[in-house]
């Protein structure tokens, strides 16, 4: 896989993980998740990894080849569910 084609995937990536993680963690009556809490937290933090490289990638794609509207969309929406991801698994982690 190239270089370039990585932020495109992981931006896709990181919508598809965001439905799972979300569906996942709807708790029933007894506050159990409908998937188990070590399996949201990794997929959560496996998302978070990917996106943030995804962002860091076209970030640097755009500083050497220069800006480009369709790599602004897509650094911002990396760098947006990254946080989001971020802001989940806290939220996820027992305290």
């Amino acid at each position: 896989m190239k270089k370039i084609a990585f932020p495109y995937i992981a931006l896709g990536l990181g919508f598809v993980l965001m439905l799972v993680v979300v569906k996942g963690s709807e708790t029933d009556i007894e506050g159990v998740t409908t998937i188990p809490l070590l399996t949201l937290l990794a997929i959560n933090e496996f998302a978070l990894i990917v996106t943030a490289i995804g962002g860091f990638l076209e970030i640097r794609k755009m500083l050497t080849n220069g800006i480009s509207l369709f790599g602004i969309l897509t650094t911002i929406l990396c760098i947006l569910l990254s946080l989001r991801f971020l802001f989940i698994g806290i939220d996820l982690w027992p305290l």
